[in-house]
């Protein structure tokens, strides 16, 4: 006999907000370091052979937040079968994480720096790797298309941080890795602070339907290709604004980009709440992703093509509106191709790859086709790609 589903106990609206909130949390453990204040350590360390240690950095850094985050995705997903949930595998990583950035404040080696970001992609993974299981065990489907546009938030907020880090040229290195484990952690206090449901309230029928593995494969490869330009691009921006601005000192570049990097963040916000709540309503989101990742390729185009610092910065600013949209609401779509709520912190371990994996790759690409003083072979590839990402949303068929 066939288990009768049970409703998903009713959640706060403001559950969502104190979701968003911790999501931001996670983006700001990790963007302004990955973004800005990473590249300004390795140029210090480096000098001229920044783009190489960089990208070393970079991939080794992929390779162990991949293995980390499928590793403390599954953890809990044990910890929710025993009635644990998977908040204490948060906590244990913002402490972690916070002693990482420790060890990259005191690195002045190539090896110590590189020791370090492995060290710090382990630990904020331990705080990741539980985030998107538990919007996936507590929001309803119905109101996960509004929960992925909220998490846009943590981006704008995050690049916000960034750009007043860089802003002051006497802050201490020191002092800005101090400022980011302390304010991440603040924004994931109140989701530590509330108790879940850890999925309890969504059993899966016995004669459910089983989703087609192939359809969560073919949104994965999507994710994948579009995340090779995001991490490419978050990594070496600076560098592509240098490129183009040979002349300009580099602090005031990395405040500009700061900045850009801000308003680029910002600017999707409202369209990443109003297409994921329509998508909602509308019960499809392939069409939305669609559009989005055409927008996406549409900005990459033009950063090639750029012969200016304000032509590259308009291109780049469409790149993220869309880019953000198809990423953000991707969240939706592919957790509604999970096939097993009790397997959804492993699955969405595995998912994660098609982050990591791009962060890995990213550098790859980046070190074979780009230099210092030319990234327009680059961009040009990443154009090409997420538009293979953007044609394979269209291969899916599966429907929840």
């Amino acid at each position: 006999m066939a288990r009768p589903a049970l409703p998903r106990p009713a959640r706060p609206a403001w559950f969502l907000l104190a979701f968003a909130l911790a999501n931001m949390g996670g983006v700001i453990a990790y963007l302004p370091l990955l973004t800005l204040l990473l590249p300004l350590k390795i140029h210090a360390i480096a000098g001229d052979a920044r783009i190489p240690l960089l990208s070393l950095t970079a991939i080794l850094g992929a390779i162990a937040a991949s293995a980390a985050n499928i590793l403390f995705g599954w953890l809990s997903d044990r910890s929710v079968a025993r009635g644990g949930g998977r908040r204490r595998w948060i906590a244990g990583g913002l402490v972690a994480t916070a002693a990482s950035y420790a060890l990259v404040a005191a690195a002045s080696t190539a090896v110590a720096i590189v020791t370090a970001v492995v060290l710090f992609q382990v630990a904020v993974n331990a705080v990741l790797a539980p985030l998107l299981p538990i919007m996936a065990d507590e929001v309803p489907d119905a109101r996960k298309g509004l929960a992925a546009g909220l998490i846009a938030l943590g981006n704008p907020v995050a690049a916000l941080l960034s750009a007043l880090l860089v802003a002051d040229e006497g802050l201490a290195d020191t002092t800005r890795l101090a400022v980011v484990p302390l304010l991440a952690a603040l924004a994931l206090l109140p989701l530590l602070l509330l108790r879940g449901d850890g999925g309890a309230g969504e059993t899966a029928p016995a004669t459910a339907p089983v989703l087609p593995r192939r359809d969560l494969l073919i949104a994965a490869a999507a994710r994948l290709l579009m995340q090779l330009a995001t991490a490419a691009l978050s990594l070496y921006l600076l560098y592509v604004f240098e490129s183009i601005a040979p002349g300009e000192r580099q602090l005031v570049l990395a405040r500009q980009v700061g900045t850009l990097l801000t308003i680029c963040y910002v600017i999707p916000l409202p369209l990443a709440l109003l297409v994921g709540r329509w998508s909602d309503r509308a019960g499809r989101r392939q069409p939305f992703l669609v559009g989005a990742g055409l927008v996406a390729v549409a900005g990459l185009g033009a950063m090639a093509l750029a012969g200016g610092t304000t032509a590259a910065a308009i291109g780049f600013a469409t790149y993220s509106v869309g880019s953000a949209v198809f990423l953000a609401l991707h969240s939706a779509f592919s957790m509604q191709l999970l096939p097993d709520p009790r397997r959804r912190g492993r699955d969405l371990g595995l998912l994660n790859l098609t982050n990591t994996l791009p962060a890995l790759l990213g550098p790859l690409l980046t070190w074979t086709l780009a230099t210092p003083r030319d990234f327009a072979v680059l961009l040009t590839v990443l154009a090409v790609l997420t538009a293979l990402g953007t044609g394979a949303v269209t291969l899916v068929r599966a429907r929840r």
